[in-house]
């Protein structure tokens, strides 16, 4: 805008036929709405440095302004429709690197999904004005990852209205191909082609301005690139959503791919979008809402295991791994698929009351489902069934049998066990303690939950002291369940956090982790800095390096960079130096998965032992263990 202006000045005014920029200055708004009109379908015939400068401003207004109606009723679809194509047809000629049309697909596919982002009717004539094949193109890659990121943003709202879901649904098929492919490759299509380029000047410089806007260094656009590697596989997610929930056979039956549906397990967009996106887990969730999806999700033990520890953590989309169990085990054709392994963690869950907005008396609802033919199949022995009734029978004696008093004397001496346990614990007698954790917790009365929640919180204390993760991950569980909010009991994150970490389940370490420090800093109540504990710190830099969205893809270049290095040097060993260049090639190997390491934090299993710990140590550490208990 800035640079037409100047222009002006230095020649005395403008002389292009059906200027955009004099059009919007026109004061007649009829002559003002012809020339723009003009101007749309010339545009696509000029070739002139007009038109990026023309193209920024839509760009601009279709963000800031979505929903005015003017633009779109004067054939701006038609025009972008009309330059993406050309921009496509013409790359074997000069036309893309002249004048910065380099920048033309990216800002018209841009363009048409500000505007069909929120009106159903700009979705309406942007599809009659035929934008569908032109995005489709740069959908299969006939440019970059960055138009890409375009192309599938826009198809996806004009995929989400009933309106224009049918002229969408005319490429279904390769549609449906396209995003899948898009949704399991871009993350190390961004990395190997971007982010993982270090030397910023091998880097594609239309890339790093569209990034940035031209302003930032490296750190900058690596960040950036971040959040559209992020983007662009949750909105590959969101076409193949628009399908799914129309229960399309076609789509379903590509969809449920069984490889596939364990990439999905993966998809999670990283730390900073996932309360935004649900991701790979969204689209198994309508997965479960159709019949055929269902029998292929209850197929796959890997998915199910991952919807198990979901529901089992602290994620924003707890609630949607525990509805995919809950609609597996409704169902007839899968509930007996799924019930062994999906009970264990389940039963984990019944004294959960709610769980945030998303639902109430949550644990009823599962107790429910997962009895649901008990009685039937009582022959049919199931720890974890028994387990759960065991619990609801106790429940209803209790209410019957225990008065005010026996109540009062049971909690008494419960606390009595406990302090016990505690001593024990200082001692170092682990072992001891737990067996007295248990018995208190055998005593205690279902109703007196804060209890129940210490209890099965010092209990899970133990069991990681003895190295047993997954005792530690079920009694930490269900203290936060017992907890009000649920979740919010800080010591049951971090030890539920530290055994997710001892069973390498990095992401929902991660999680628990993140929820423990914001308690931290909720529950400090002076003014002064906040200070997050060192420990907790560091887990969140172990695992924030391992569960980084380009994780896997850097371990890939590295890999590959190491089988380089082993392939260029493989036949030298023979010669008289070999000694000398295979320690060489040592050198360099660990140097490539040095770089490609990290800062990481050892595990808890390479830590030493906190047992030995107890018993060696001081008074002082004894006192403050304790305190923490």
């Amino acid at each position: 805008m800035d640079s037409m202006r100047k222009k002006e000045k230095e020649h005395g005014g403008c002389t292009t036929q059906f200027c955009f920029f004099c059009a919007m200055k026109e004061p007649d708004s009829f002559k003002r709405r012809a020339t723009l009109a003009t101007c749309f379908k010339q545009m696509p015939l000029r070739d002139d440095q007009e038109n990026v400068l023309v193209l920024s401003s839509l760009w601009h207004i279709a963000m800031t302004h979505p929903d005015d109606q003017e633009f779109p009723n004067l054939g701006i679809f038609e025009c972008m429709a009309r330059l993406i194509h050309k921009g496509i047809k013409d790359q074997s000629s000069r036309w893309l690197q002249k004048h910065q049309n380099i920048y033309i697909p990216y800002y018209a596919a841009h363009v048409i999904g500000s505007y069909t982002m929120n009106r159903v009717e700009f979705a309406k004539i942007a599809a009659e004005s035929g934008v569908i094949p032109p995005l489709l193109e740069l959908l299969r890659g006939k440019m970059s990852w960055v138009e890409q990121r375009v192309a599938v943003r826009a198809l996806g709202h004009l995929a989400s209205y009933e309106k224009t879901f049918k002229l969408v649904a005319d490429y279904e098929e390769e549609m449906v191909r396209l995003a899948m492919e898009l949704a399991s490759t871009c993350v190390n299509v961004v990395y190997a082609s971007f982010v993982g380029v270090k030397d910023k000047s091998k880097r594609l410089k239309y890339h790093c301005d569209l990034v940035t806007r031209g302003i930032g260094g490296l750190e900058m656009e690596n960040s950036k690139a971040e959040e559209w590697a992020s983007q662009l596989q949750c909105w590959s997610l969101y076409i193949l959503n628009c399908f799914a929930c129309k229960q399309r056979p076609l789509a379903l039956k590509l969809i449920c791919k069984q490889e596939f549906l364990r990439e999905l397990c993966g998809m999670w967009g990283g730390l900073l979008a996932n309360h935004a996106s649900p991701a790979g887990i969204g689209l198994i969730r309508i997965l479960c809402y159709s019949k055929y999806g269902r029998r292929k999700v209850a197929e796959s033990k890997e998915v199910i295991e991952r919807l198990c520890n979901l529901s089992r953590s602290s994620d924003d989309w707890q609630y949607m791994g525990i509805d995919c169990l809950l609609l597996l085990l409704k169902d007839a054709d899968t509930r007996y698929n799924v019930i062994d392994i999906s009970a264990l963690f389940l039963i984990d869950l019944v004294e959960l009351r709610s769980l945030g907005d998303h639902r109430s008396n949550l644990g009823e609802t599962i107790a429910k489902t997962v009895l649901l033919d008990y009685k039937q199949r009582k022959s049919n022995k199931n720890e974890a069934l028994e387990e759960l009734w065991s619990l609801i029978e106790r429940s209803k004696k209790e209410r019957v049998l225990l008065s005010g008093e026996i109540w009062e004397e049971r909690r008494v001496l419960v606390d009595l066990i406990k302090q016990e346990a505690n001593h024990l614990f200082c001692k170092g007698e682990v072992e001891e303690a737990l067996i007295k954790y248990s018995e208190a917790l055998a005593l205690c009365p279902i109703r007196l939950r804060k209890e129940r929640m210490v209890l099965y919180s010092n209990r899970a204390q133990c069991q990681l002291l003895l190295r047993d993760p997954d005792s530690a991950i079920r009694d930490t569980t269900r203290a936060l369940c017992l907890s009000s909010p649920a979740n919010s009991h800080g010591k049951s994150l971090w030890r539920r956090s530290q055994a997710y970490d001892m069973k390498g389940l990095t992401r929902e370490s991660l999680m628990d982790c993140v929820m423990f420090i914001n308690g931290c800093i909720k529950s400090e109540k002076s003014s002064q800095r906040v200070k997050i504990p060192y420990y907790a710190a560091r887990m969140i830099s172990k695992q924030m390096d391992a569960t980084w969205i380009f994780a896997t893809a850097r371990s890939t270049m590295a890999t590959s960079q190491v089988k380089k290095v082993q392939e260029s040097e493989g036949n030298k060993g023979n010669n008289e130096g070999g000694n000398h260049n295979q320690q060489e090639n040592h050198d360099e190997m660990m140097k490539i998965l040095m770089e490609n390491k990290g800062k990481c934090l050892s595990t808890i299993l390479e830590e030493p032992l906190m047992r030995n710990m107890v018993k060696e140590g001081s008074s002082r550490r004894k006192q403050e263990r304790t305190r923490r208990m």
